[in-house]
């Protein structure tokens, strides 16, 4: 039997998942959708789906037995707080929330309900080579992880629409993420620094250099450049006692020609992570139709929201912003054992 799931929110992302339950992967049917702009909910609504009125309309229907959540960031914790009532499992595409609170009331619903039904939307955890990094990393060969080097760059952002908050408070969370991820650490302080402005992204302020300071003393320093023009580069990696360990770059074909030897730079990031969005929905649908979420956590969303908010202290004040998560929910595991 499929997995009967209901989508919020039918954007640009909305409508990516939508094309991915309907036409990649299997054991799951869109029976619903749910958007403030209902003629944009009723076109993207795949034959058969009921357009809902409200987001809670869909999230209470006993047609619904599981929820993507891809509505503005704002609207999250709401809805969130609906689903885990509701007893259903939710995909939400980050940001989880947009405050530390509010992730802290998402935890205390999720954890008083008893089991686990939030996943965020990490989607760089269910790449390939990120995978891959990983495994080295755990393998032990190379030794400790002693720093590791992110890089995110686009080829520009929408003007007008991308502020310069949003480095830090909305790009950066995937790269603190990962970071914790690959090193199996913690965050707990931030410091940013800005180079010279880029004449590409106007008055926007462009790039970003991120020092992530990790409870086990590893270093993971985050170049952000959203005005790059190339493409968009994502690059990785780490170092460590006895080597070091890097993500190949994307795609792998090298072509040979007259104009030298060279690599194709993706377009953006659906082209970068396609496979990574297709695999951490086939993993959601296994967990969430036996009732529960695996995957990246409330406790994942609620780490990259204070990274997010310690980056933009850190900016405005020029010195290093400490963190402090406090204790870790037993329902989210243990605590990450490398910071020991």
């Amino acid at each position: 039997m499929s997995l009967k799931v209901g989508v919020i929110g039918t954007g640009m992302i909305g409508q990516d998942h939508i094309r991915r339950l309907t036409k990649v992967l299997s054991g799951v049917e869109v029976a619903g959708v749910a958007d403030i702009d209902a003629t944009r909910a009723a076109a993207a609504a795949p034959a058969g789906a009921e357009v809902f009125a409200t987001p809670q309309d869909l999230i209470r229907s006993p047609k619904i037995e599981a929820v993507v959540i891809c509505s503005w960031g704002p609207a999250h914790e709401e809805q969130l707080l609906d689903c885990i009532a509701a007893g259903k499992p939710v995909f939400c595409e980050k940001p989880l929330v947009t405050s530390a609170e509010a992730a802290r009331r998402v935890m205390e619903a999720e954890v008083a309900h008893g089991k686990r039904l939030v996943q965020v939307g990490f989607m760089r955890r269910f790449d390939a080579d990120y995978r891959r990094l990983k495994a080295v990393i755990d393998g032990g060969t190379l030794g400790l992880p002693l720093m590791y080097k992110s890089v995110h760059r686009n080829a520009s952002v929408p003007v007008g629409l991308y502020t310069s908050e949003m480095p830090l408070n909305d790009t950066l969370v995937h790269d603190a993420d990962i970071s914790r991820w690959l090193l199996g650490d913690e965050v707990t302080g931030v410091e940013v620094r800005l180079p010279r402005r880029s004449r590409q992204g106007g008055e926007l302020r462009d790039p970003h250099m991120v020092l992530l300071h990790m409870a086990s003393g590893a270093l993971v320093d985050v170049e952000i450049s959203v005005n790059i023009a190339y493409g968009y580069d994502i690059r990785g990696e780490v170092s460590c006692e006895t080597g070091i360990a890097a993500l190949p770059n994307r795609p792998a074909t090298v072509i040979t020609d007259a104009h030298g030897i060279r690599q194709a730079i993706p377009e953006d990031w659906r082209e970068r992570f396609i496979e990574a969005y297709d695999q951490e929905f086939r993993e959601w649908i296994v967990a969430a139709g036996q009732g529960t979420a695996t995957g990246p956590s409330t406790w994942d969303g609620y780490a990259a929201t204070l990274v997010a908010d310690a980056a933009l202290e850190a900016v405005a004040s020029g010195q290093l912003a400490r963190i402090d998560m406090g204790d870790k929910p037993a329902l989210y595991g243990q605590a990450l054992d490398r910071a020991a």
